[in-house]
């Protein structure tokens, strides 16, 4: 049986005859290719829509476990639960200026993952003594 994949060398392809737009390209009967580009600049590179370069980007400078519970290691908890590193992250991701919260306790309240659903969260503490060792808690 033949192999279906087929390897190109960059150089036998040439600059002059690429064209952006459609390209089919058969080496098998049933086998095409296409790019769904117009120019160029329609092609995306990267799936970041938020337009936020790498500067922007805080990275933690280090890390430790949480060794025992707290209003700081509750809120990493629930970020943590969510997908998120701390609330630094989740700002970046979600583009958003305030994290809900309980007036009353300070815990964060709702957190929105990266695949759009929902975490909503009590007002007393959900972290219980056995997860504790489990929370990362970040420094920058």
């Amino acid at each position: 049986m033949e192999n279906p994949v087929v390897f190109m060398d960059s150089k036998d392809i040439s600059s002059p005859a690429f064209s952006p737009g459609e390209t089919n390209m058969t080496d098998e009967p049933g086998m095409s290719f296409s790019t769904g580009a117009d120019s160029l600049g329609d092609i995306k590179l990267t799936g970041d829509d938020s337009g936020a370069t790498a500067s922007t980007d805080i990275k933690p400078k280090s890390i430790h476990r949480a060794k025992t519970w707290s209003d700081e290691v509750e809120n990493l908890y629930r970020f943590q639960q969510a997908g998120y590193r701390d609330e630094i992250e989740y700002k970046q991701v979600k583009q958003v200026d305030m994290v809900e919260r309980w007036p009353e306790t300070g815990f964060v309240k709702k957190l929105q993952r990266r695949d759009n659903t929902f975490y909503y969260y009590d007002k007393e503490r959900e972290c219980e003594d056995k997860e504790v060792h489990k929370v990362k808690v970040y420094a920058y």
